[in-house]
């Protein structure tokens, strides 16, 4: 990883729509050679794709929340219960188990205030793993990437 395979990572992780040839201007090399170390990153699988930066308020998503969940049993067949159930709801954007006080981190974005309830209590309130549940509301995002 040199300070060129940096500056690739930095400039697609900011917009994966850059052409090479606007790639390379911006990082100082050739085309080819700036390809040439894309395609390297993506066969090393530090580049493992590319994502689309959405407009959640053009699609009418009014209401994100970061959501910390604590199962009741901490076994094993527990957690992959609760994971099996939870990546059926496509409100869950992201879900990462964590240690400390709760065993995972909700991402979770809805309509509004009246979806979100309907989400805690009809998805949540039905995975049978879940002992507690704190909603952490975000009111502005000042830096997500």
């Amino acid at each position: 990883m040199d300070k060129f395979n940096e500056q690739i990572l930095f400039e697609l992780s900011r917009d994966s729509s850059l052409t090479n040839i606007q790639l390379a201007e911006r990082i100082g090399l050739s085309p080819s050679a700036c390809l040439r170390r894309v395609q390297e990153l993506e066969r090393a699988k530090i580049i493992t794709g590319y994502k689309a930066t959405i407009d959640t308020e053009q699609l009418g998503i009014g209401f994100k929340a970061f959501i910390t969940v604590g199962l009741s049993v901490h076994t094993k067949t527990a957690q992959t219960q609760f994971e099996e159930a939870i990546t059926l709801s496509k409100e869950v954007l992201e879900c990462h188990n964590v240690t400390g006080a709760f065993e995972y981190i909700l991402r979770v974005e809805t309509k509004d205030l009246k979806s979100y309830k309907q989400f805690h209590t009809n998805v949540l309130g039905d995975i049978e793993q879940v002992a507690t549940i704190t909603t952490h509301v975000v009111m502005d995002s000042v830096k997500d990437s």
